[in-house]
């Protein structure tokens, strides 16, 4: 997804300082006139609006409050705005430790997958400074289509916890809908077409169903990174003392299914633990 997005932006004529783990992902970018950096500290010496997307929480600590984090030196970055699934928590730390070195900061997870990134078509949540939002938000448009100011830091995190919950209901929905559809003798492909158009209607349905009709597992994102962000909804729904059964029954299907050895399909491959319970 990283590399679509800062494709989008690219392309919109920025000037671009790159940094990932395994260089060869960015050389689109480098052939196309980014400078690459050896570390996100680099970066942030040459760059005057750094973004981030990584896997996981300790990645994004990493990232930033690391050896050669992006906070570890002192830089002309005045913007830090990190977009990884993270936790509201780290999120608040890392703002108020880039505050005390005059920079601000903003949580900005989003929504819409592989294709979304691809598209620039994705959902932006933003917590953090309403100043830093406002001068960022001709970036976020490039990438997205609809972008939200939610909040002071962490904000964003917690929306898109939100949405990690609304998104694993759905897709137990779809994967069991087709389930039924096929040992009745119907048309998956058929039942997606009709009910995609009424109240059942939804993105995982419309874009995730064909993928599981073909038997396509390829990631848009990942089951391991999926585990991830139900866990942080768990853990903050936990530190509210409020239960949430449904996501914690589809966060326990999710774990069985990275026990088969699918943590790197993508989140449709649901369906395939699915099978397993049922005999298939």
């Amino acid at each position: 997804m990283g590399k679509s997005m800062a494709g989008h932006l690219q392309a919109a004529g920025h000037d671009m300082f790159v940094f990932t783990r395994t260089r060869s992902k960015a050389q689109d970018l480098l052939d196309n006139g980014a400078q690459w950096c050896d570390s996100p500290a680099a970066v942030a010496k040459q760059a005057e609006i750094v973004l981030s997307i990584v896997g996981f929480p300790h990645d994004v600590e990493e990232s930033y409050l690391g050896s050669a984090g992006v906070l570890s030196v002192t830089s002309s970055c005045r913007i830090i705005v990190d977009m990884t699934t993270s936790e509201p928590e780290l999120a608040k730390k890392i703002a108020a430790i880039a505050s005390e070195k005059g920079i601000a900061s903003l949580d900005a997870p989003v929504s819409g997958g592989d294709v979304g990134a691809k598209n620039g078509t994705l959902a932006i949540m933003v917590g953090g400074e309403k100043q830093a939002f406002d001068t960022v938000l001709p970036l976020f448009e490039i990438m997205g289509q609809n972008i939200a100011y939610m909040g002071q830091a962490g904000a964003g995190q917690h929306t898109k916890m939100c949405n990690q919950i609304l998104v694993a209901a759905s897709m137990i929905g779809v994967c069991e809908a087709l389930l039924y559809a096929v040992k009745s003798g119907l048309d998956q492909q058929g039942v997606i077409d009709i009910v995609s158009k009424g109240a059942a209607g939804s993105w995982s349905v419309s874009n995730l169903g064909p993928r599981i009709v073909k038997g396509n597992y390829d990631p848009g994102f990942y089951v391991e990174h999926f585990i991830k962000d139900m866990g942080i909804a768990l853990k903050e729904a936990a530190a509210m003392k409020l239960s949430l059964p449904g996501l914690s029954l589809v966060h326990q299907l999710y774990i069985a299914l990275q026990a088969q050895g699918h943590e790197r399909a993508g989140t449709q491959a649901l369906m395939l633990a699915l099978k397993t319970l049922n005999g298939e």
